[in-house]
């Protein structure tokens, strides 16, 4: 099949196919005479594992070690488990990392009024203006 029904199947974009072939991470479709590239069911299924991992947050180098992992029917699951947990270390520092972003984000939207008036707490917080009704010198 061509890559416009790849990435209807799969739910990936042509351009992140073209992109994925261009890193190695699928391997270059063939080329048939009318020089379209032709994908096949390993390729869906290859691509759709891709994107499922995507979806769980993977980067890009720990997907290129789980498709190693899945290719080797020698591997232990203990290996497939520490990366699994290493990315869950990994999401839980972002979980932290968001919940003070949006705390101090929220401090922010508590102290502007919210009202006509042009002074806002929001913008002076972003400029690094002094915020001297926090008692901060």
């Amino acid at each position: 099949m061509q890559i416009g029904e790849a990435a209807r199947l799969t739910g990936v974009s042509a351009k992140m196919i073209r992109h994925y072939e261009s890193i190695g991470l699928i391997p270059s479709a063939d080329r048939r005479d009318s020089n379209y590239r032709d994908y096949g069911h390993h390729d869906i299924h290859r691509l759709g594992f891709i994107r499922r991992a995507r979806d769980l947050g993977f980067s890009i180098e720990q997907i290129r070690d789980l498709l190693r992992l899945w290719g080797d029917t020698q591997r232990s699951s203990a290996d497939v488990k520490a990366l699994a947990q290493t990315h869950i270390s990994d999401l839980d520092e972002k979980i932290r990392l968001l919940g003070e972003m949006r705390t101090t984000l929220s401090h922010l939207a508590e102290a502007c009024d919210g009202d006509h008036r042009p002074d806002c707490p929001i913008i002076k917080g972003l400029a690094g203006d002094e915020q001297h009704d926090h008692g901060h010198h």
